[in-house]
């Protein structure tokens, strides 16, 4: 097997137990209510706002055997620098209050994902952040654009409400293969790091979802986020 191919396997149960999320589940039926869309975007902001940090950081921590992965990570922060300002437009034009949503504190989940991140950047090896480039460009491109149609159509949503998943949609396949290509370069040691990582941020992008269908239906994210890493 390939390294991707390694990856990809190593990950398989923690990506199932992802896809499995019930509101994931919903959002391809289009069976999603409006709070829950804009309970997801506030979340989706809290990660995606670190999202360029965090690979500054990493790329300032590579060493420099890994030049090649340091030149990979300025393209990918050209392309990702400012999608966290979509998603504010997205909740506006949802009818949601974008600056309430970036002022509301995360989620546990999603507060811990970073950190969980960010501590492997600084205290591990930073090729481990390319385990959450794993699960978010993965889980969008098998997802986001069908649930964006089917959520526009059930919510009777305009265009630019749901911006933030049609672009990451189509966006990420392309994304998708620049990343297997990325893998497929690594060492062991240096594959093995993605793999824990992503293995980690599955379970905690899981528990994300799942904190926002239980925050919006009377239940409790901090209880979600313990049952999912159990």
């Amino acid at each position: 097997m390939t390294p991707y191919q390694q990856l990809q396997q190593a990950t398989r149960d923690e990506r199932d137990w992802l896809l499995a999320t019930p509101l994931l589940t919903r959002a391809l039926e289009g069976r999603v209510s409006r709070d829950e869309y804009l309970a997801f975007l506030g979340q989706a902001y809290h990660h995606v706002r670190f999202t360029v940090p965090l690979m500054m950081a990493c790329g300032a921590r590579l060493p420099d055997r890994l030049e090649w992965l340091r030149t990979a990570l300025v393209e990918y922060i050209e392309e990702e620098h400012g999608h966290e300002q979509w998603i504010l437009d997205d909740i506006r034009a949802a009818g949601g209050d974008a600056e309430a949503a970036a002022a509301r504190p995360a989620d546990p989940a999603t507060r811990l994902m970073v950190a969980a991140v960010r501590d492997t950047i600084e205290h591990g090896n930073p090729v481990g952040f390319f385990g959450m480039v794993q699960v978010l460009e993965g889980t969008s491109t098998a997802l986001a654009t069908q649930a964006a149609e089917r959520l526009q159509a059930s919510l009777a949503l305009p265009d630019d409400a749901v911006r933030y998943l049609t672009s990451h949609g189509s966006l990420d396949i392309g994304h998708l293969a620049f990343f297997e290509g990325l893998v497929n370069r690594l060492e062991a040691d240096d594959l093995a790091a993605v793999i824990d990582t992503a293995r980690l941020v599955y379970r905690l992008y899981g528990a994300m979802f799942r904190g926002v269908e239980a925050r919006c239906t009377g239940g409790s994210a901090a209880r979600e986020l313990s049952d999912a890493l159990a």
